[in-house]
């Protein structure tokens, strides 16, 4: 049973069916992408010596997909990410003089998108090259998750030479806010391996002040602290933080793998970076090809706006006006022959 490019990958709980579609360009770069969440499933990359990686973490079928919304932690694996990413503190902001609730669904706050985001719907396919990109839409109505405002979001997916290009747009209708972001866990040592053996650097000097999670409104220095990773530093046991970018250009963020010559560079036209290592699945649900997950199998860089930016002023505006489009552009560029 498959669509005319997609083969089935599953059936959601209301009925409809997923099929999953795959990419791959001429230099050995292939993907496999489902229209459940828009999701990245696999992505492989060809290390030194020529020898294939998955270098994302991913399920089987969309039933594992469905399911994992229940685990102690979600992992949204290779997801497209929306309406807001990130967190709402206790799902409420102002927009135009009115205030919204939305439903919370992380300890009394909204995150990603709330209960019921762009990661747990079904995308439409718009556009697909086999040999190059794809693309998806989602309509996404006013009152989407108590949300504001009819939009309309696109993602694509695009490969060239060792680069995954991921470009979002979301066209308002009326105004609204939106925060989108991919949201795969890479390893590169592919996603049967532990992040710990690789090391990170990150293009930030400071990162958002927290406090369980939600930002206080200041930025904090990131130097002497367990979050200074300007230089390349072993990847840390734990970190759930947001970091603020410098200006200057270059990548965002780099992990590199001595054992599989694998390096990955972020590039990105965001704000902000926020790093999470994780990916447990308690032994609840098996990874692709029986992978037994835990909190350190993938490291994420989730581009994107500040969180909870509706709720300080002086943070990048999140207001997406009626008739405007939102663009985001995300580049994740491999290298396997380190310098």
């Amino acid at each position: 049973m498959a669509s005319a490019a997609g083969r089935y990958f599953g059936r959601t709980p209301d009925g409809q069916d997923v099929h999953l579609y795959e990419v791959s360009d001429r230099h050995g770069l292939s993907m496999a992408v489902c229209s459940y969440g828009a999701a990245i499933v696999s992505l492989e990359v060809p290390d030194a010596s020529g020898r294939k990686l998955d270098v994302v973490l991913g399920f089987d079928n969309v039933e594992d997909y469905v399911r994992s919304i229940d685990l102690p932690a979600p992992p949204h694996f290779g997801a497209a990410i929306g309406r807001w990413a990130g967190r709402i503190n206790k799902g409420i902001f102002n927009l135009n003089g009115t205030r919204y609730h939305l439903r919370p669904n992380n300890n009394g706050h909204s995150l990603h998108g709330g209960r019921y985001g762009f990661s747990q719907r079904v995308w439409k396919l718009a556009d697909y090259d086999a040999g190059r990109y794809i693309t998806f839409h989602l309509d996404s109505p006013d009152g989407d998750e108590d949300f504001p405002g009819r939009v309309e979001a696109k993602v694509r997916y695009e490969l060239d030479a060792l680069s995954l290009i991921v470009r979002f747009e979301a066209f308002a209708h009326e105004d609204t806010i939106v925060n989108m972001t991919q949201h795969s866990y890479f390893n590169l040592d592919g996603h049967t391996g532990n992040v710990l053996t690789q090391k990170l650097s990150v293009r930030s000097d400071a990162l958002l002040e927290t406090r369980e999670m939600i930002p206080t409104g200041k930025v904090s220095a990131a130097e002497d602290t367990h979050y200074d990773h300007r230089a390349l530093r072993p990847v840390p046991d734990r970190i759930d933080a947001t970091f603020v970018l410098n200006r200057e250009a270059g990548p965002a963020a780099r992990l590199q793998s001595d054992s599989s010559g694998l390096a990955l560079e972020v590039f990105t036209n965001q704000p902000a970076v926020h790093i999470y290592v994780g990916g447990d699945c308690f032994g609840l649900i098996p990874g692709k090809n029986g992978a037994s997950y835990h909190r350190h199998s993938g490291i994420c860089f989730e581009t994107q706006n500040f969180p909870d930016a509706p709720n300080h002023a002086h943070f990048p505006s999140p207001v997406l006006r009626k008739g405007q489009t939102y663009a985001h552009e995300t580049i994740y560029q491999f290298h396997n022959k380190l310098s």
